[in-house]
């Protein structure tokens, strides 16, 4: 599908001149006489690039401007015109112009601005579906990725959220476990009951079985009054034991009776406390490995592991980035009262390519740092930490000496597309250039991209 211009002058000539300049240029290209004319083509019709003339009869191009600003955002607007000023300039810059242009224009110039426009108009669109995408996602489940990992953890969430089963939750650290858990919460019966977490590894041995089923006064020394535990405080809704592989033997067997009979004592105490409470667990560690060291007991681990939910690390699920973080991206930036849009190409490039070692935590921590830096509406490469910079410079692409041009543009078309999995969108933008380019381009060399949809691409 071609790339629509809409060209605005009420000199006949110009109108029709630059209109048949960039018909050859392969554009689809509307024309009109005047501001009030092209408003309605406009309101009415898809256009990627406005052309436009400074001073018009019925409503100017500055007065054009200032509509398509504020009903079209990211609409890209170039202004001519024959009374160039500096001051008019400023003034049209100023009021969200893509780029001011003096008549007559050098036309090379002219259509070196038109693609630089579109591409601005890509990167404006792109960024706006993933911000659409990151807000359907909070509203439907609280987790943000659409990669295949992810698309069957929601559906193991949404089967698991409504039962009473034990869910135990793997994956490395930082790859977002305790986000799992708490849409298993919100999603069940028990929503509207007590949802209460406890970090296993934050606490001491001798303090833990105290914080889960709490003590009666004097217990032990410093217990000056009677506490409630954390499974009483959950009772008719959820705990949530993260790390649950840190827990000593003592406390396992305590939970395995929670379990199994639904009742405990508080330590120090005789009367038997009986509560219902949905059991949520994780761990980064192997707990089948634990089992066979001694370490874990056997039959509390097939009381936990009644539905298993493991989250792959970052690494595994790359279509997840861009989402991940145009969401922190959004949180941050309204944080640091910001007004930031998204990732420039070359920054989105980097966050793709890097590792992401401590996973989902370690692109939040970088997302903030970026925000915090950036002094434009994008995020730049020059915005994010060393780690992830980095990593646009460690990818490297091989061409054959004496290749042609065209080898050399396959090569780099292909291997780019092989580096992002095929996404043809990101592609186009690590390549700076439009999707529809990208795809003639393919087609031109008959580039292998696989049977990915479009849909599964996005």
């Amino acid at each position: 599908m071609k790339s629509s211009l809409l060209v605005v002058d009420d000199e006949k000539n110009i109108r029709e001149g630059l209109a048949q300049l960039f018909s050859l240029e392969g554009y689809e290209v509307r024309t009109a006489q005047d501001g009030m004319e092209a408003k309605t083509i406009i309101d009415t019709e898809d256009v990627d690039v406005v052309i436009t003339d400074y001073k018009m009869g019925r409503m100017s191009g500055l007065d054009l401007l200032q509509h398509v600003v504020t009903t079209h955002p990211g609409l890209p607007v170039i202004i001519l015109t024959a009374h160039g000023t500096v001051d008019k300039a400023v003034e049209a810059m100023r009021q969200g112009a893509f780029d001011f242009v003096a008549k007559p224009p050098n036309m090379d110039h002219l259509v070196n601005l038109v693609r630089r426009a579109l591409e601005t108009r890509e990167l404006y669109r792109t960024n706006q579906e993933l911000r659409a995408e990151v807000e359907t996602m909070r509203a439907r489940s609280y987790i943000i990725g659409k990669s295949p990992a992810m698309k069957r953890i929601f559906d193991l969430v949404r089967k698991v959220a409504p039962t009473r089963a034990s869910v135990l939750i793997t994956g490395e650290s930082g790859v977002g476990k305790e986000l799992i858990a708490d849409a298993i919460h919100n999603l069940s019966p028990r929503r509207d009951k007590p949802f209460v977490k406890v970090h296993c590894a934050a606490l001491a041995e001798s303090l833990l079985e105290s914080e889960l089923f709490g003590h009666e006064k004097g217990a032990f020394t410093g217990a000056a009054s009677r506490k409630r535990g954390r499974f009483e405080m959950a009772d008719g809704g959820s705990l949530f034991l993260d790390e649950i592989g840190e827990i000593n033997q003592n406390v396992q067997i305590k939970i395995l009776r929670v379990l199994q009979e639904r009742k405990f004592e508080r330590v120090g105490g005789e009367q038997t406390i009986e509560v219902d409470v949905r059991l949520i667990t994780a761990t980064n560690r192997d707990l089948k490995k634990e089992i066979t060291e001694g370490r874990f007991r056997e039959d509390l681990y097939y009381r936990l592991n009644v539905v298993n939910i493991h989250v792959p690390p970052l690494r595994e699920r790359r279509e997840d980035i861009p989402l991940l973080a145009m969401a922190f991206l959004k949180e941050f930036a309204e944080e640091n009262g910001k007004q930031i849009e998204g990732f420039d190409p070359r920054a989105r490039q980097a966050l793709f390519a890097y590792s992401w070692p401590g996973n989902v935590r370690e692109l939040r921590n970088c997302i903030e740092s970026a925000v915090v830096m950036a002094s434009g509406r994008l995020i730049t490469l020059d915005d994010l930490p060393p780690g992830p910079r980095s990593s646009s410079e460690a990818r490297s692409i091989s061409i054959p000496a004496f290749a042609s041009l065209e080898e050399a543009e396959r090569i780099i078309i292909a291997e780019t597309l092989a580096l992002v999995g095929g996404n043809k969108s990101k592609a186009a933008e690590i390549l700076k250039i439009g999707r529809k380019t990208l795809y003639q381009k393919i087609e031109q060399y008959g580039i292998a991209t696989g049977d990915r949809t479009e849909e599964q691409q996005n």
